[in-house]
């Protein structure tokens, strides 16, 4: 049989959305970004016979209370999450972490430029972590493989937790191919290098996408308007 002629090889994106945010979206005007749109167009342009069954999109519920917009940061961030739904209710699956916050504050060394590490000179701040994310990244991409659901697996990250799935999935199915999809923006020739690809995850890839550029951001946008069978939606006003 023709290679043209076999079945495309069933790929599954995960995203570990609290990274592509603050590596590469935070700050900029590609917030509305199409998910399964802009991986539809990379794998096309791999060309290597690949079909995007799924994208999942592992994040947590904005809190107002620390967001930059208050309510309104909420209300963007759950329109955003009903747009892809709604666009791709087949091929988009949204998993909820939460958020965790001592709310007595958080007891912390204090720097100070020019002073050695003083562990006696303390402050309470508030610190929010992001709960359940990792895990829940790591244990739908690898039930996804055991389940042979999917023969290629994207993971969308530069951060070095999701190692471990990555090497679970490399020692109990080798024939499993594995992409890196690294969330910062392109390094300008001569220009500062924003981050590096993290190694831990660069080794147990198969191929990496050292960055996203604008041009693949502003060509994966979803509509202004996203129609649905209630009220449409619409993107934020101050995205």
């Amino acid at each position: 049989m023709p290679a043209s002629a076999k079945s495309p090889r069933k790929t599954a994106v995960y995203v570990d959305g609290y990274n592509l945010y603050y590596g590469r979206l935070r700050g900029t005007s590609y917030k509305w970004l199409d998910l399964v749109r802009l991986f539809d167009a990379m794998l096309a342009q791999r060309d290597q016979n690949e079909s995007l069954a799924m994208v999942r999109f592992f994040t947590a519920p904005a809190l107002a209370n620390f967001a930059s917009h208050g309510k309104a940061s909420v209300e963007a961030q759950s329109a955003y999450h009903r747009a892809l739904k709604a666009s791709y209710p087949d091929r988009f699956d949204l998993v909820y972490g939460t958020h965790a916050y001592d709310k007595s504050g958080t007891l912390l060394p204090c720097f100070v430029a020019g002073l050695p590490y003083d562990r006696t000179n303390r402050t309470r701040v508030w610190k929010l972590e992001e709960k359940k994310t990792d895990v829940n990244l790591a244990l739908h991409m690898y039930r996804d493989v055991c389940k042979r659901t999917v023969s290629r697996v994207i993971l969308v990250s530069n951060d070095s937790d999701a190692e471990p799935a990555l090497v679970a999935i490399r020692e109990d199915f080798p024939d499993i191919m594995i992409g890196l999809v690294v969330p910062i923006r392109p390094s300008i020739s001569g220009g500062p290098v924003y981050r590096r690809t993290s190694g831990s995850l660069a080794k147990f890839s198969d191929w990496i996408a050292p960055s996203l550029s604008d041009d693949q951001l502003l060509q994966a946008q979803l509509p202004p308007i996203v129609p649905t069978r209630k009220k449409p939606i619409q993107k934020p006003v101050h995205w």
